[in-house]
């Protein structure tokens, strides 16, 4: 079953307001089998409103519109959606009443304006908006159903779970979407989907069919799988092995099955074998250390973190010999391991991690360019260093520095 959402209101297209209802109702909508296939966003327009819900209902059985049933004259939604589906707009004396009650409750007259919001296209079903003035509305054209509901959240979720349970619900023939996420890191994307695309190609043609998306993020790849089933448990199954699938393909690059942050899987690491960590960072500026106790109950593990952006930081707070920076420069993989194993017997832990680097925009020679960054990471004595050459700007470099020093680590410890 095909879905569309299409957000009405002017202000949205600007940089100062974000459409967050589509992110709920698509969650609700998959939870009963539909399968979201179009969002857009439209200005208060009454042609231009018009022409997305003539599309949109040429090809989806529902559509959800959200905004534009207030009082003012650019609350036009009403207006569109009749004209698309040729019908009249009827005063409604019974939305006039409860209108002028709401309003008297308040101890204020109604502006006559507020009958705009009474005004309802002929046949549709007025849905009941306990929680503001703006009645919602449900229509059936040829093939589409379309719900049409007020643009306030604490006003548009009420009715959008009322709607899926009383008229929605049964269309789907009982099948739900559910999904899990993995999320894969030290790989490019053209590799990850080398690898996973003879694995999932063939998903599609099952019993509980599951349909799987790559998305490239910044620092790791995610493989996205949506199963359609008739309950949680069938599609559960089905997830399970297909996530079973990947990971003996893609391997130790695969790092969360289950959503969670590297930083996340990391601090499970380490507080599960009962270590604990400090780091030392130049060029990252202290956003490793900043991740890693973003996680609730990092205490646990997380000792201390050292930011010595310059070199005499370095020799100062961890100790690093002046003449090694001299001869090898800040940037290279004597510093990187003397950092982390330096700020490991400091801190008496367990666990050290240095980082030092070239962040950009300059700073960056022929030899060492802006991208490349050194990481080591030292467990019990172990240590491990490794230049990268990475690529974007500052910040970009920044969070790829933490992620690689994170998943070093995540490596180690497996």
């Amino acid at each position: 079953m095909k879905a569309c959402i299409l957000a009405v209101g002017s202000e949205m297209l600007t940089p100062f307001k974000v459409d967050t209802n589509s992110l709920l109702i698509t969650e609700r909508l998959n939870a009963i089998g539909f399968d979201v296939r179009l969002k857009a966003i439209v200005a208060d327009d009454i042609d231009e409103i018009a022409a997305v819900v003539q599309g949109a209902i040429g090809w989806a059985d529902v559509l959800i519109v959200t905004g534009g049933l207030g009082p003012t004259e650019d609350d036009l939604t009403r207006e569109a959606v009749a004209r698309v589906l040729n019908v009249t707009l009827e005063l409604d004396e019974q939305i006039v009443s409860g209108l002028r009650e709401r309003f008297a409750r308040r101890g204020i007259v109604m502006s006559d304006n507020n009958r705009r919001q009474a005004m309802v296209p002929k046949g549709a079903v007025v849905l009941e908006n306990r929680n503001g003035s703006a009645p919602g509305l449900l229509l059936r054209g040829p093939r589409t159903d379309i719900v049409l509901l007020p643009g306030p959240p604490r006003e548009m979720t009420p009715m959008l779970d009322a709607v899926i349970r009383d008229r929605l619900s049964g269309k789907s023939q009982s099948r739900g979407l559910w999904r899990r996420t993995l999320k894969i890191t030290g790989r490019p994307e053209s590799e990850v989907d080398a690898v996973a695309e003879p694995v999932y190609s063939p998903w599609t043609r099952q019993a509980v069919p599951i349909s799987t998306t790559i998305l490239a993020a910044l620092g790791q790849i995610e493989l996205h799988l949506t199963a359609s089933a008739a309950s949680a448990d069938e599609a559960g199954v089905a997830l399970d092995r297909a996530v079973d699938e990947l990971r003996g393909a893609l391997g130790p690059s695969v790092y969360s099955v289950d959503g969670r942050p590297l930083e996340a899987v990391v601090g499970t690491m380490l507080k599960e074998r009962g270590l604990t960590i400090a780091v030392a960072e130049s060029c990252s500026g202290g956003l490793l250390a900043s991740r890693l106790t973003d996680v609730p109950g990092s205490s646990a593990y997380f000792e201390r973190g050292v930011v010595c952006y310059s070199n005499a930081a370095k020799v100062e707070l961890l100790g690093v010999p002046d003449d090694l920076i001299r001869s090898q420069g800040a940037v290279s993989e004597p510093v990187a391991r003397a950092m982390a194993e330096a700020v490991a017997v400091r801190a008496r832990t367990n666990v050290g991690v240095g980082i030092t680097g070239i962040a950009g925009p300059d700073g960056g020679t022929p030899e060492k360019p802006v991208g490349t960054v050194v990481v080591a990471v030292s467990v019990n004595g172990e240590t491990k260093v490794r230049t990268l050459t990475l690529f974007g700007g500052r910040d970009m470099i920044k969070f790829q520095s933490a992620q690689a020093a994170m998943n070093m680590l995540r490596l180690m410890l497996a």
